[in-house]
């Protein structure tokens, strides 16, 4: 039987971990005016149950730097640390895990880096996506924009979704949990969650918010009713 960290077993670490995979989805963009860890200690508290560090200008050792003590603030709040597109720098932090884009490291390479108890999360826009992620091995999909957003400039993605088009990426990337993102506020969390979605993936609304904490509880709470 192989073992992950601290002696867990590697399938009963991965699944922990996918367990985990519910509710908002903090994405800590590096866009924000706010410090990285400040952001993310503002989302845990606001009830973020995954972090996902996306700071693409960082350089990486400042990223592994960041990425460790982000790492250690989200074991004593039971949140997971992901970090984007950087394998090897999720690895030397012990995170939980990596998300990549459609243009980022294939997800096998990322596997053969991360372990099989890692969680690995990829960007998908279109039904090809999704079937190509879920063949690759991705344990959960990024799925969207679901609404209009602006926190992707200059990103070529396609026109919104909205929720029949996330009913319907839920359905098809079944058993595979589908994170939502893309324009998702408060008001839309619920529509989000009764979609199917496993998570409500956020960063302008919670990034540029004047109360980050108070941003990422409503939406919290939002998704969390339903």
């Amino acid at each position: 039987m192989r073992y992950g960290k601290g002696a867990v077993p590697v399938r009963q670490l991965k699944e922990r971990r996918l367990a985990r995979l519910r509710g908002l989805y903090a994405i800590v963009d590096g866009s924000a005016a706010r410090p990285p860890l400040e952001l993310l200690q503002a989302f845990l508290r606001g009830g973020a149950t995954v972090v996902q560090l996306r700071l693409k200008a960082l350089p990486a050792r400042d990223l592994l730097e960041l990425a460790r003590e982000a790492v250690a603030i989200c074991r004593q709040r039971d949140a997971l640390l992901l970090v984007n597109d950087r394998p090897d720098v999720a690895r030397a932090a012990v995170a939980d895990g990596v998300h990549l884009g459609q243009e980022d490291l294939p997800a096998g390479a990322a596997r053969e880096l991360l372990g099989a108890d890692a969680l690995i999360g990829i960007s998908t826009h279109s039904d090809a996506e999704i079937d190509a992620a879920i063949a690759a091995g991705a344990d959960y999909l990024g799925f969207g924009p679901v609404f209009e957003t602006a926190s992707k400039p200059g990103a070529p993605l396609p026109p919104p979704h909205g929720l029949l088009g996330l009913e319907r990426a839920v359905r098809r990337a079944a058993p595979v949990p589908v994170v939502a993102i893309g324009g998702l506020t408060a008001r839309t969390a619920g529509g989000v969650a009764r979609a199917g979605a496993a998570c409500a993936a956020a960063i302008g609304e919670i990034c540029q918010a004047a109360d980050p904490e108070r941003a990422a509880r409503s939406l919290a709470e939002a998704f969390a009713r339903g």
